[in-house]
């Protein structure tokens, strides 16, 4: 119980000096050792390197996890230990709800085949970012909070260490400075006393104080030589653990390298389910005549039309034969002019000198000297390629 209660008087007395000493600093009233311009840098470096960290997390969750309310609750699961409950996100729910409309509507029916077959595509879209968001966890956010939890946390707690010992080696200063003044009056006195005064009492108090504060010195300048060499060891392990930043920035590009490419392949993955589900649409979808375009033109509008087969896939449709030709196609090529088209029916490209068309889009076309009878160049803003005749509507 003796050691006790000596100990904690101890540690009263180092934590009330600290607090003075630092009280001091604050007013301007004592000395305060500066660390070197390494550690200090790195210091630095150290604290941008968590408010960045922590920056990029947070905002990374909220990319991979936009509702609030969704990552609280994984938040709580999480700080519970438990498993977070599998629910569908909101690509699977919309794929739900097609493939169910679809089967109302009837698998039979182009709408009903068509809903069907964009919900296949949408829960298959919802299970590329699950992946994508489970990979990104574990590969770029699970790190990046490693450092936070761990390194970091080990790093502060020695810069807490180190500057506590900045403190007792200052207020070990400050002690040994008034010492030696107390010291030197001292000393003043004795001699004064010993010049001017018969008193030999007088005398022997202060040869005693003298002795005292001799002994004060002394043991302050030991305290001294301790503290120094503590803190001279504490700055020396804060230092390599900052030095450590370095390792932990290479670690962290690595990670982001990690994500970088998990995002291009679900980015990619999507782009390929997409595709593949508008060239299922677009096989799937009926052309109607020339005759209803028309129908729907604005008022007051006229146009030259090419005549074309009609209800039949735009895959599938025939070349016109070389002399199906229009007053209006004869001028654009007479001119070499540019005329606005209406594009009739969808139409892929079949290689890089050719344009893809979309239904009902307007696009630029001009005749091209040299070119077969059959296509006009078309342009839609930067993009330029040859494109068919037969799907296209020249509008005055």
């Amino acid at each position: 119980m003796e050691f006790n209660v000596r100990r904690l008087a101890a540690d009263a007395s180092t934590f009330l000096s600290r607090a003075v000493q630092f009280t001091e600093e604050k007013f301007g009233q004592a000395e305060k050792t500066e660390l070197d311009a390494h550690l200090e840098t790195l210091l630095s470096r150290a604290e941008s390197t968590k408010h960045w960290t922590e920056k990029i997390m947070k905002q990374t969750e909220v990319l991979l996890q936009p509702n609030p309310n969704v990552r609280m609750e994984e938040f709580l699961y999480e700080m519970l230990d438990k498993k977070v409950p599998m629910r569908a996100n909101n690509h699977e729910l919309l794929g739900e709800s097609m493939i169910d409309s679809g089967h109302e509507f009837g698998p039979g029916t182009a709408y009903g085949s068509a809903l069907i077959k964009c919900g296949e595509t949408e829960k298959l879209l919802g299970s590329a970012e699950k992946e994508f968001i489970q990979s990104s966890a574990i590969n770029f956010l699970t790190p990046f909070r490693n450092y936070i939890e761990g390194d970091f946390k080990t790093i502060s707690k020695e810069r807490k260490l180190l500057q506590n010992k900045r403190l007792d080696l200052d207020a070990a200063k400050n002690r040994l400075k008034k010492a030696r003044v107390a010291d030197a009056r001292s000393a003043v006195s004795i001699t004064h006393t010993h010049t001017h005064t018969e008193c030999n009492n007088h005398l022997s108090l202060f040869l005693n104080a003298g002795q005292l504060w001799a002994e004060e010195v002394q043991q302050a300048e030991t305290e001294l030589r301790i503290a120094q060499s503590e803190f001279d060891r504490q700055a020396e392990i804060t230092k390599l653990l900052l030095e450590g930043i370095s390792s932990t920035h290479a670690h962290h590009l690595h990670c982001l390298n990690d994500f970088v490419d998990a995002q291009a392949a679900y980015y990619a993955q999507c782009y390929q389910y997409m595709v593949s589900v508008q060239k299922q649409l677009g096989s799937q979808i009926v052309i109607f005549p020339s005759t209803f375009s028309n129908n729907n033109q604005p008022a007051g509008s006229s146009s030259a039309s090419i005549s074309v087969p009609t209800a039949q896939p735009a895959a599938s449709l025939p070349a016109p034969p070389p002399s199906q030709t229009s007053p209006a196609l004869n001028e654009l090529r007479s001119t070499s002019g540019t005329r606005k088209a209406r594009v009739l029916y969808d139409y892929d490209a079949a290689s890089s000198s050719e344009l893809s068309l979309l239904a009902d889009e307007v696009i630029t076309v001009s005749s091209v000297p040299g070119m077969d009878s059959d296509w006009l160049m078309g342009q839609r803003g930067n993009q330029k390629g040859k494109v068919p005749i037969t799907y296209l509507e020249l509008l005055n």
